[in-house]
């Protein structure tokens, strides 16, 4: 089994180096827009990457003097990826626009960039760049330890993020894992455990397991508040701290994520799942009325259960979310009004839960519906409650002890988050 991790590393770059790699970002991303104008001029938007490497290499290489070819390819590939997302949604029936790059960042790879103990040297605009890492101590528990000085992972490649003066290697490591019976793998007919993302609530599964959104809410206007009276100050010393109050922040909410990460996958370790289910991501502050620093952290903590869950086996997906909220888990009744606020009551059938409970339970039936085989094939075979399981048909199976006892009790457990 093949396991990847990325990890961010600090540069340390010296003015001149600065302003070669400013250049470098600058040309990378009008080289990946000219790749995805040219895919888009035509009847259907073109996604083959071999098709719009022979239509706009040599364009590109000359537009921008001889940009490095290995970077006019990690541009090209760069732009037919999000080209085929955009098609791929609008397959789907979801709206998406042309992809506009303006993010500043540069793809490398082993042609483009050599992976050193304590440097990187990274191709430029007008040659190549060193730059050290800014890295704790070795013996410090950290992922730089595990994955960069350990020797124990491969460098795949990196890319290179600017932001605010400060330059970062988001590094992507692998390596080939044997899969260990030690760790609780689940069965290959698993059940699946449901996850539904909120603003009050951060997560909730179909287990009943609540993280709530009071710390991240409270941290996050406490940075708030923080930035805009150094922003009142209007001091140069107050500019440069705003820049060290958002690296703060961020520490701090990932550190919160990875905590929040690691107890979702252990709760679909301890009941057995094999799949773990998301609604998908895409829309969500519009569904959700959620902030960017919402879905900030609700694409890391997605991205952080992704890679800890395929330690174990555990598949990671995303299924559509529309009417999860709205539609009974007990009887399958959709209706508006079924919904008010955090509570939920069936105008049908009188089921009464909490409404984000509720919608992690429809998430997993939503899964199960799209991916049920009828004959077993590795197929989950039911949703995880706390007290048993619910099949793609909405039918309860209890768990031993409540079917011997005959209690169906759907508990919820809070946690701080």
């Amino acid at each position: 089994m093949e396991v990847r991790r990325t990890v961010p590393v600090a540069l340390d770059v010296d003015s001149d180096d600065a302003a070669l790699l400013e250049d470098t970002v600058d040309t990378f991303l009008w080289s990946a827009q000219y790749v995805v104008d040219h895919a888009f001029r035509g009847e259907y938007v073109t996604t083959s990457k071999t098709t719009l490497d022979d239509e706009t290499y040599d364009d590109v290489r000359e537009k921008t003097d001889g940009f490095n070819g290995g970077l006019v390819q990690a541009a090209r590939n760069k732009a037919a990826d999000d080209c085929k997302s955009v098609v791929a949604r609008w397959k789907n029936g979801k709206k998406a626009s042309k992809p506009r790059f303006t993010s500043p960042h540069v793809v490398y790879d082993h042609r483009t960039a050599t992976f050193h103990d304590d440097y990187v040297s990274l191709a430029t605009t007008d040659g190549r760049i060193e730059a050290d890492y800014v890295l704790p101590d070795e013996d410090s528990d950290t992922p730089h330890s595990e994955y960069l000085f350990a020797d124990k992972h491969e460098i795949t490649g990196a890319e290179l993020h600017y932001q605010d003066g400060d330059w970062a290697l988001h590094i992507h490591c692998k390596k080939e894992v044997e899969s260990d019976t030690s760790k609780q793998a689940p069965p290959e007919n698993g059940t699946v455990l449901g996850v539904d993302l909120g603003v009050n609530n951060l997560a909730v599964t179909s287990t009943g397991t609540f993280w709530t959104g009071d710390e991240f809410d409270h941290w996050r206007r406490e940075y708030e508040n923080r930035r805009g009276s150094l922003q009142q100050c209007g001091t140069r010393w107050a500019h440069q701290n705003i820049h060290s109050v958002g690296q703060k922040e961020e520490g701090r909410f990932k550190q919160m994520l990875h905590r929040i990460s690691n107890e979702l996958a252990a709760e679909a370790r301890e009941n057995e799942c094999s799949v773990i289910a998301f609604e998908e991501l895409a829309d969500i502050r519009e569904r959700t009325g959620a902030s960017w620093g919402h879905k900030w952290a609700f694409d890391r903590l997605y991205n952080y259960v992704e890679y800890k869950a395929e330690e174990y086996d555990i598949a990671v997906k995303q299924v559509d979310p529309e009417n999860t909220s709205r539609r009974c888990s007990h009887c399958g009744f959709t209706h508006p009004d079924n919904r008010d606020g955090a509570d939920f009551e069936c105008l049908k059938c009188g089921y009464e839960n909490h409404a984000d409970y509720n919608a992690a339970k429809n998430i997993g039936v939503r899964y199960l519906r799209r991916n049920q085989t009828g004959n077993g094939g590795g197929a989950p075979l039911g949703v995880r409650l706390n007290s048993g399981t619910l099949n793609v048909n909405g039918g309860y199976s209890p768990a031993e002890e409540s079917a011997r006892t005959g209690v169906h009790a759907e508990s919820h457990r809070f946690r701080g988050g």
